[in-house]
């Protein structure tokens, strides 16, 4: 018997594939299951993705759909500017003045309310800040000015593999228009990618990776999603997205996307768009954070 064991055991290692063992299986399908049974509660259109950032093993739902990303979109945004950072055509130190103009009162904007005359200089630094942890979007439309517009977003995120994103509207574009949202769209298995590259360091510097993880971690946004129903002081880098409801009461987006510590050494990126639902924004939360704490309590085995 143990001899049998020991050349299957051998095979999975010459052939490159893992044996496992039924019940790794069966607990995989009961996941799959939970979330899709989750998923139904805002009887809308819902985007998911899992992944252990070690072994790779990954589980989606509605993996081919095209999800508006809504302000999500600032975290690849975040990375195309350090990526600027890192090849020394931009600097964190350097600074950009910030006009009247430029702070459209009627946005989300923590910036505006709190310099509603604009006319100050603010460092890159600050200004991504403000973009990707506290989800500024007048401070977004100065970066994607700094950096040439969406589509220089774009063509980076072409440029490191990552398909299946596509960024080409502002957030002021986005604002005139409700049907201009889709048209930022993302599917769940290309957000996961790209969690999996910015986890792995490989396309930014050791530095810039480190300072987008920690205003990705101190975002106060958010807190009900991912992080909803996980243990206190569990530490998750994440970007959020909201868009508003239209006149039927519909939310054509809800999303959260980030990377969650574990106490046993794991890393697993979660990736939760849910679209064009009629649900308040409780039930939205709270089944953003029943498929965290589901995808939680298996990765804890």
């Amino acid at each position: 018997m143990k001899k049998h064991v020991f050349r299957i055991l051998l095979a999975s290692i010459l052939t490159g594939f893992v044996f496992l063992p039924e019940n790794s299986v069966a607990q995989k399908d009961e996941l799959k299951a939970k979330i899709d049974s989750i998923s139904k509660l805002v009887q809308g259109t819902v985007g998911i993705g899992i992944m252990d950032l070690k072994s790779g093993e990954t589980l989606y739902l509605n993996e081919k759909h095209q999800f508006p990303m809504q302000s999500v979109f600032k975290f690849p945004l975040g990375m195309a500017v350090l990526d600027q950072v890192d090849k020394g055509k931009l600097s964190l130190d350097q600074k950009i003045h910030v006009k009247k103009e430029d702070l459209n009162p009627d946005t989300w904007s923590p910036l505006q309310k709190k310099f509603p005359e604009g006319n100050l200089d603010l460092s890159l630094r600050e200004l991504l800040t403000y973009t990707v942890s506290l989800s500024d979007n007048n401070t977004c439309d100065i970066l994607f000015r700094l950096v040439g517009g969406p589509r220089n977003v774009n063509k980076y995120m072409q440029s490191i593999g990552v398909k299946g994103i596509n960024i080409v509207a502002t957030e002021a574009e986005m604002a005139k228009n409700w049907d201009v949202q889709f048209t930022n769209w993302c599917r769940p298995p290309a957000m996961i990618q790209l969690l999996d590259v910015f986890h792995q360091g490989k396309k930014l510097s050791k530095s810039s990776t480190e300072f987008l993880m920690k205003i990705m971690t101190e975002t106060p946004t958010g807190l009900n999603r991912i992080k909803g129903l996980l243990p206190e002081n569990t530490k998750v880098a994440h970007k959020t997205g909201s868009s508003g409801t239209n006149d039927k009461g519909i939310s054509a987006a809800f999303n959260d996307a980030g990377i969650v510590t574990m106490p046993n050494g794991k890393s697993i990126a979660i990736v939760a768009f849910v679209s064009n639902t009629p649900a308040d924004e409780k039930t939205r939360d709270m089944v953003i954070a029943q498929i965290s704490r589901a995808a939680w309590d298996y990765y804890s085995r």
